[in-house]
């Protein structure tokens, strides 16, 4: 099926965006806090009774892993709830494919408006780990380019869920059942060398793993061409779920 995709996509994204200016201080403030208070409770708090951590306190290893989950999570909640409140009760799509405007493009550009989220929670999560002391590398300069990958990837996951759901409920399983497990077994909080086998390779299938495999030795200054390799797995699950979530708001919105 062909794609009618053209660069009115970005007016979606300037629509949300204008939107965004007029409510970011409330938006912006539980995905900020909340990263915040985890480095509070469990680096400051916690991590002063963990030992070292392949030569790093608790605090430098967890720093870079909430940047890469706080990204996640405001692309998942955009892509999700909010996304569903505009489609179903606000009815913006549908005002907004009465103009020239296509559908597909309107899928995309949430997917776009998901990935600045993605950047900016992430990005304002790095500039206060760096006023705390916490960014030893210039290289940690790479890591909004990373965000944008992890925009992307959870942004093409919360649009296949909004194309699915019944109701606005019904996100809590993707939520439950996706994000909460990836948010705990992705190397945020605690390295995977521990865990089970299985738990390890299920691990590696998630974007969130290859997120948090990238920020913190951009952050911590470890770099290494393995790296690549993390980025080519990104590319790759972003080009395969890109056509699914425009499929399924198809389906949904035209029968």
């Amino acid at each position: 099926m062909e794609l009618d995709l053209s660069y009115r996509a970005w007016k979606v994204f300037w629509r949300n965006f204008v939107v965004f200016r007029k409510t970011w201080l409330t938006n912006i403030m539980f995905n900020f806090l909340e990263p915040l208070l985890y480095l509070a409770a469990m680096g400051y708090g916690m991590g002063h009774y963990i030992p070292a951590i392949k030569g790093m306190s608790y605090l430098q290893f967890l720093a870079p892993g909430l940047i890469a989950s706080s990204a996640m999570w405001a692309t998942a909640s955009e892509c999700t709830y909010d996304s569903f409140v505009r489609m179903k009760f606000q009815k913006t799509y549908h005002a907004i494919v009465a103009t020239p405007v296509s559908l597909d493009e309107v899928v995309v550009g949430e997917m776009l408006f998901g990935t600045f989220k993605s950047v900016l929670y992430g990005t304002v999560i790095l500039l206060v780990i760096l006023l705390l002391g916490l960014v030893p590398s210039p290289a940690a300069l790479l890591v909004p380019p990373v965000l944008v990958l992890c925009g992307f990837a959870f942004a093409e996951l919360g649009m296949i869920w909004t194309g699915l759901v019944p109701k606005i409920d019904t996100f809590s399983y993707f939520f439950t059942l996706i994000i909460t497990p990836m948010f705990l077994f992705a190397g945020v909080f605690f390295p995977l060398d521990a865990m089970p086998l299985i738990v390890q390779r299920l691990a590696w299938l998630i974007p969130l793993y290859h997120i948090v495999e990238l920020v913190r030795p951009l952050v911590l200054g470890q770099l290494s061409w393995g790296l690549l390799g993390h980025v080519a797995w990104l590319v790759i699950f972003i080009a395969i779920f890109f056509y699914p979530p425009i499929y399924l708001l198809r389906r949904r919105l035209t029968g």
